[in-house]
């Protein structure tokens, strides 16, 4: 056997965990300011049952990302979740390599603190 086809049959594959890129999308979204935190709490049984404010689905190889924030009064919602767009999909990609094709981001509420 060749070296060639020792190198072709011995290849090997990187896998991101879904927790990293929830990580990752948390702390993306929690730098934005306006966010004041996540609407619900990112536990292990969130991320075991998929019902925390962070779900991933992963088509093929590529990411999509929904999840939930509260935002601080008297800050404009719409440029909050559209900066939070941007950060959770520049990160996660810079971070783990993993294409994002889309982040989802609702506004759960209002924070009055």
């Amino acid at each position: 056997m060749e070296a060639e086809d020792i190198k072709k049959s011995a290849s090997s594959k990187l896998k991101i965990s879904d927790d990293v890129i929830v990580t990752v999308a948390r702390l993306a979204a929690l730098d934005v300011k306006g966010v004041a935190k996540m609407a619900g709490e990112v536990g292990k049984m969130s991320k075991l049952r998929n019902n925390g404010p962070i779900k991933i689905s992963m088509i093929g190889d590529v990411a999509a990302i929904d999840m939930s924030i509260i935002v601080k009064n008297g800050v404009k919602a719409v440029n909050v979740a559209q900066e939070v767009q941007a950060a959770v999909k520049e990160n996660v990609q810079n971070m783990t390599g993993v294409p994002v094709a889309r982040v989802n981001v609702t506004v759960g509420g209002v924070a009055f603190d």
